[in-house]
């Protein structure tokens, strides 16, 4: 009767449409960082919550900075590298991992953290854990007794500082931008072109700028129709 009970309480937490009370995988937990874990050969990405990068640093206004990314994963690890979690699916990311609600006996992990201050939560995919972090903030816990950076903008600063370094790199005579959008069509813009200005190049993502037009072509990127 109890893993019924935990069954249907995750479906109804994660909300209408979202969950599955389907048990994606159960076993001993391998920590891979504060927000995935590897259980039984399968990726999990847990579900409505964002842990801060294993190279992040913390601290700032008074505070002394310090590796908070390394050590919310070392905590993790200490209370969870091989206990038995119970993981119950809710979506698949774009990584074709396993999003999940996990419980540690009957207790929801991912709330768990969120509340120990060892993860925030993430309402770009969730307003589940939104309250969790509210408490977590109120009584310092964890990485809130210090200053600490969302990682979804820590992340955001970084691509920003890595694309900015590659654009300094570019020849300056290459303007011509060369785009993907979200179908994964190769486009190219160049100067002048409606949208030329408002494009942003990610190398990240593959997206590069060309010296010439025929450069563009010949890597396999069409010209921009406006």
């Amino acid at each position: 009767m109890l893993r019924f009970a935990i069954m249907a309480m995750v479906a109804l937490w994660a909300g209408a449409g979202q969950a599955s009370d389907r048990l994606a995988v159960r076993g001993p937990a391998h920590v891979v960082d504060g927000d995935t874990f590897v259980i039984d050969g399968q990726r999990i990405r847990l579900h409505g919550i964002d842990a801060v990068e294993g190279d992040q640093r913390c601290g700032g206004e008074g505070t002394p900075m310090w590796a908070c990314g390394k050590w919310v994963t070392a905590e993790v690890t200490a209370r969870y590298e091989g206990r038995v979690l119970e993981c119950f699916q809710t979506d698949t990311d774009r990584y074709s991992r396993i999003v999940a609600i996990c419980m540690d006996g009957t207790s929801e992990l991912n709330r768990d953290l969120v509340r120990g201050g060892l993860a925030f939560a993430y309402p770009k995919y969730s307003d589940r854990y939104i309250g969790d972090e509210a408490y977590a903030r109120r009584v310092k816990a964890g990485l809130f007794g210090t200053g600490v950076m969302r990682p979804a903008a820590f992340r955001a600063v970084g691509r920003q500082g890595r694309e900015a370094q590659l654009a300094r790199a570019v020849p300056q005579d290459c303007k011509i931008k060369g785009n993907i959008n979200s179908k994964g069509v190769r486009i190219y813009h160049v100067p002048g072109q409606e949208y030329y200005t408002r494009t942003k190049i990610s190398p990240s993502k593959g997206e590069r700028y060309f010296c010439t037009e025929a450069e563009a072509r010949a890597a396999g990127w069409r010209r921009s129709k406006v």
